[in-house]
């Protein structure tokens, strides 16, 4: 007698732990030959609401902690998705239609970036900080800082390395991030999702939905307690300029859409963008 396939039930991601949609409702994710993979959730205004709240209060704990500490933390995330690597593979490989030789390479591109972003973490400072020189009796020295909550609209076309690209600079300098997954490849991030909720790092600093970004992103956009966007997996520019109009309700930060070559060697230019520069006077002998 055969065994039934145990159907892998798919949820969010809010706070370290895995609601279901609060509205109920899920969509079909299908592969790239358009077979049924799964049902995931569909996260809705009221989900997206509580994963902010999650992120802002994770964001106290997360931004206090050591450079050093929170590179750690990344480090453990990429021996964690090293040691999945098969369930990463098999999950790009039906996301996007690779073999999976391509799909390998997929994987160990991403463990590779969670491990340079961590190399960062406690070398950032160093680089984009200052001690600047200034007419008078005076120290003047500036520091980076974390914005805050950032909410993420993630790339649709490369689902763990475009995933992994505008996630962890984002977390390494300390900011908490609510990201909208790729709505018809959400398979790698729900699997990723379950390596950081069983990782060091702190429930809230990351927060997972899967659904409709043209739903969710204008709430987000004009959520007062999101400080920044990363728009990068938006489609079309119309949309875009839609949600940046939103975002200059409270000044948020705004990283534009665009269409990176995820496989190229990333910069500093995802850290600093989501970085404030604190500038301190303070008098000499004193």
């Amino acid at each position: 007698m055969s065994r039934l396939d145990v159907r892998k039930t798919y949820k969010l991601y809010i706070g370290g732990a895995f609601p279901r949609s609060e509205s109920g409702h899920t969509y079909e994710v299908l592969d790239t030959q358009g077979r049924f993979l799964a049902n995931a959730a569909k996260a809705s205004r009221k989900d997206a609401r509580d994963a902010v709240g999650a992120a802002r209060k994770a964001f106290g704990g997360w931004s206090s902690r050591t450079p050093y500490n929170r590179g750690q933390i990344l480090y453990r995330v990429a021996e964690m998705i090293e040691g999945r690597h098969d369930q990463f593979t098999a999950d790009v490989v039906a996301a996007e239609g690779l073999t999976k030789a391509q799909a390998t390479k997929v994987v160990d591109a991403a463990i590779d970036r969670w491990v340079w972003y961590a190399g960062w973490a406690d070398k950032l400072a160093q680089v984009t900080g200052n001690a600047n020189q200034v007419a008078g009796p005076f120290f003047n020295l500036s520091s980076p800082e974390p914005t805050g909550v950032v909410a993420v609209v993630a790339p649709a076309d490369d689902s763990l390395l475009g995933l992994v690209s505008v996630v962890a600079p984002a977390i390494v300098s300390g900011n908490t991030v609510v990201v909208v997954t790729s709505y018809d490849r959400p398979l790698p991030a729900i699997t990723l999702s379950e390596v950081l909720a069983t990782s060091d790092l702190p429930g809230g600093v990351v927060n997972v939905l899967t659904g409709d970004a043209t739903e969710l992103g204008p709430w987000l956009a004009g959520h007062l307690d999101v400080n920044a966007l990363d728009l990068t997996g938006v489609d079309g520019a119309e949309v875009a300029a839609d949600l940046e109009a939103e975002a200059a309700v409270n000044l948020k930060r705004v990283l534009r859409p665009s269409s990176p070559d995820w496989t190229a060697e990333p910069s500093l230019t995802r850290m600093t963008a989501f970085l404030e520069t604190k500038t301190v006077w303070h008098p000499v002998g004193v």
